[in-house]
């Protein structure tokens, strides 16, 4: 099968010229059709003193207020999602829930959320049987990418995640040639058939992977590629927006996608920052039913815009460089401090606690730090923390030397990503 570099679509090709008029066509339509029917963008707009008229470029439309998670997520539980909707809720296509809790709807629109030419970048063609890894329960990760893997003629088995036996078991008894997931589940796998005996190379057909929702190091990369001689590349995205980004075979950052505008901005002002510069990635794609206008991710990145030997002439993110706030995103699940604080306020006995987030080995680890004043009974604590923010924590007790300060940070990331 031919993957070597190809173009799903011409506007990978754009000029800059061509990719400016693109873009602020795409841009007037979404901020239009959100004036006339977003209770949201509408309250955004005025609270700013701006009108559709006064968007008359691209460098106007940065003037826009950026659009947090942290205030959709309240505006959803105190406006309902009816206030932030184009559309009537049946006029969808889905509505999924992503911790938070927050609602993420899907329009009608073809591709809604714009994977197919990053899916192609990676090297996926007509003909590949793919295992899908994400989970197709209330959260959009394994539907949002079958769809385009459908699109581009691949067929797709509906593994969800877990269960690394039948994973393993499908992977060797059907002629699977793609991956979708992490890459530290890859790994896990590649550990797992070795234990069996088995050599991942030759007992195993995968020969492209696309992998997504946590961090990638090039080591971590470079093992799972060598262990089952394939090629893995990622994708950057979010559940409320869709593909934002994405590698293709040439590496060196992530295509900024066809699908959306992406500006690199100061997280204090929202103002949008040089070429190469360090900020928020800001994001507004170009759906129609349920329009993120300037929506910030909290994600730091910086755009490079050397020319790619793949042929595309979209500028480069280059690679997700920390945090813009407090939360941290952990095998693909946001976690908020002040979701832990909800948890632990149901158990007097915890006095004080801290959350610890590391990744020795190239393994995404959650620790919550926990003083006590009184015995806690682990058996109830861990299953509530585990289903309110969807990801099970190790728990270190901690006294005398190791207790925590009164004013310790809520939550620690300690990841290198070498």
């Amino acid at each position: 099968m031919d993957r070597s570099n190809g173009l799903y679509n011409n506007f990978e090709k754009d000029t800059p010229e061509a990719r400016a008029e693109r873009q602020f066509g795409n841009i007037r339509a979404v901020v239009e059709k959100a004036a006339e029917s977003s209770g949201e963008f509408k309250s955004r707009m005025d609270a700013a003193g701006l009108a559709v008229s006064d968007i008359t470029d691209l460098g106007s439309f940065s003037k826009i207020p950026v659009l947090r998670k942290k205030e959709l997520i309240s505006m959803q539980q105190e406006k309902g999602l009816d206030w932030l909707l184009t559309a009537e809720p049946g006029q969808l296509s889905r509505i999924y829930q992503s911790p938070g809790p927050i609602y993420d709807p899907e329009g009608r629109e073809k591709d809604y959320w714009g994977w197919t030419e990053g899916f192609y970048a990676a090297g996926f063609r007509p003909g590949d049987l793919v295992q899908m890894t994400f989970s197709y329960h209330l959260t959009p990760a394994g539907l949002m990418l079958e769809q385009p893997l459908r699109e581009i003629g691949c067929a797709v088995i509906p593994a969800g995640p877990g269960n690394t036996p039948v994973q393993m078991q499908l992977m060797t008894s059907l002629p699977v040639t793609g991956f979708v997931g992490m890459t530290s589940y890859l790994k896990v796998i590649a550990e797992k058939a070795r234990e069996d005996g088995l050599d991942p190379r030759k007992d195993f057909k995968l020969d492209v992977a696309f992998v997504a929702a946590e961090r990638l190091p090039e080591s971590l990369r470079n093992e799972v590629e060598e262990a089952f001689g394939m090629k893995v590349r990622q994708g950057y995205g979010t559940a409320d927006l869709g593909c934002i980004a994405y590698e293709c075979l040439e590496l060196g950052g992530m295509h900024v996608s066809s699908r959306c505008h992406v500006e690199i901005c100061d997280p204090r002002t929202g103002e949008p920052l040089p070429m190469g510069e360090i900020g928020e990635v800001v994001v507004t794609p170009y759906t129609l039913s349920y329009p993120l206008v300037r929506f910030a991710t909290g994600d730091l990145s910086r755009m490079v815009d050397t020319p790619c030997a793949c042929g595309r002439t979209a500028p480069k993110l280059a690679g997700i460089l920390g945090r813009a706030d407090d939360t941290a995103k952990v095998k693909g699940q946001f976690v908020y401090p002040s979701q832990v604080a909800e948890v632990v306020r149901d158990f007097p006995q915890i006095t004080r606690h801290q959350v610890v987030i590391s990744n020795e080995g190239g393994k995404d680890l959650l620790t919550l730090k926990l003083v006590l004043g009184g015995p806690l009974d682990q058996k109830e604590f861990i299953p509530a923390f585990q289903g309110r923010i969807k990801l099970r924590p190790a728990i270190e007790i901690l006294g005398g030397e190791n207790d925590l300060k009164e004013d310790a940070p809520p939550l620690v990331d300690k990841r290198t990503y070498e």
